[in-house]
């Protein structure tokens, strides 16, 4: 065979069985008094702005057919990602990655003007999966931006989601990424000044940058409404609840998500003696069982409950069988499909799903 018409094969090699500790050896090494239990937070995993999310694109592989072209991750978790791709969906950075003329659909975290034009640049067909809390955002800052105000943006520089705001307006945004941060911003008219802010945040932090923004600037305003979204709110509620009884809580959640990360850092300012993060209940370390009687457990909001039930299966397995739901709020939010594919449903005759999020009529 000659070099031109030789395609080299690359072969990963298959993962190596992790070799656990057994509970009988966890036991021993730090005794427990006493039973063992899980605090299971709820609510946890999905908010209705992700359930919309995932539901988009899979209906847009169900009857665009393959490939769907995603922009970003559809939502900020990797089994989720994963899965999508093994049905036909194609994640890319950048909309030029796109061939022109194919479908994408814009993330759950939202884009910029910028990144729609180019879209429409390149002739792309487009499905907008942004939650609907976050277009909440990008149109108070439009609003704010109109009336001519200075906006300081709370929130993580990079993330997709400050980026699609911050790009409604850049002449009027200044991100701030922190309390300290909110110590040394200068602004240009300290008397028509407003706070916006990333869905995905601290409750606590984002209220002590406020509290910080507003020593300095006692004039500023706050956004019409909450930008913090009700999910990310409740899963903080939940992990606080816990936490001061949790001797380990478990978040389940990608590395990339901002309110699963969150999460770790709650439970740790609110009495947990130790916290960690997971995608999978692979990676779940026995030997944090070691002296730990009660273990927290919650997803972030991007995160499907089969792999909280994972988790849930390997702390069963040693000793922790005893669950009990925290229940903190009850959530019932609904939200309509993108309208592209509402109209491709209606032209198929496919009734099976128009909304997403939790409560009967979304089933």
């Amino acid at each position: 065979m000659t070099s031109s018409s030789t395609v080299p094969v690359f072969l990963s090699m298959p993962s190596v069985p992790r070799i656990r500790r057994s509970p009988a050896e966890i036991a021993a090494a730090v005794p427990v008094v006493g039973g063992r239990k899980v605090l299971l937070a709820a609510p946890r995993g999905y908010c209705a702005g992700v359930d919309r999310a995932v539901i988009a694109v899979e209906k847009a592989l169900e009857h665009y057919g393959a490939p769907v072209y995603v922009r970003k991750q559809i939502v900020h978790n990797l089994h989720v990602v994963s899965t999508l791709e093994e049905r036909g969906a194609i994640f890319v950075e950048e909309t030029d990655e796109v061939p022109e003329g194919a479908l994408v659909v814009f993330s759950a975290h939202g884009v910029s003007p910028a990144v729609v034009a180019s879209a429409e640049t390149r002739g792309l067909r487009t499905i907008d999966a942004t939650c609907p809390l976050v277009t909440k955002v990008h149109r108070e800052a439009v609003r704010f931006a109109k009336e001519d105000y200075e906006i300081l943006l709370i929130g993580h520089e990079g993330h997709e989601e400050v980026e699609g705001t911050y790009g409604e307006a850049p002449e009027h945004i200044q991100i701030v990424n922190n309390p300290e941060e909110a110590d040394t911003i200068v602004v240009q008219n300290p008397d028509k000044l407003i706070w916006l802010s990333q869905t995905t945040l601290s409750v606590d932090e984002t209220m002590e940058t406020v509290r910080r923004l507003r020593s300095r600037f006692p004039n500023l305003q706050d956004p019409p409404s909450d930008d913090i979204c009700y999910a990310t709110s409740n899963r903080q509620n939940a992990i606080k609840e816990i936490a001061p009884s949790a001797d380990l809580v478990i978040v389940v959640g990608s590395s990339n998500s901002s309110n699963s990360v969150r999460l770790v850092e709650v439970a740790l300012e609110y009495g947990a003696k130790a916290s960690y993060r997971v995608d999978y209940a692979n990676e779940v370390d026995e030997s944090w069982f070691e002296g730990v009687a009660t273990v927290g457990v919650t997803s972030g909001a991007s995160v499907p409950e089969v792999l909280v039930r994972d988790v849930l299966s390997l702390l069963a397995d040693y000793g922790f069988a005893d669950v009990q739901e925290i229940t903190v709020a009850e959530e019932d939010i609904l939200f309509s499909l993108p309208k592209e594919i509402r109209a491709k449903l209606k032209e198929a005759g496919d009734d099976s799903r128009g909304l997403g999020g939790r409560g009967s009529r979304a089933k």
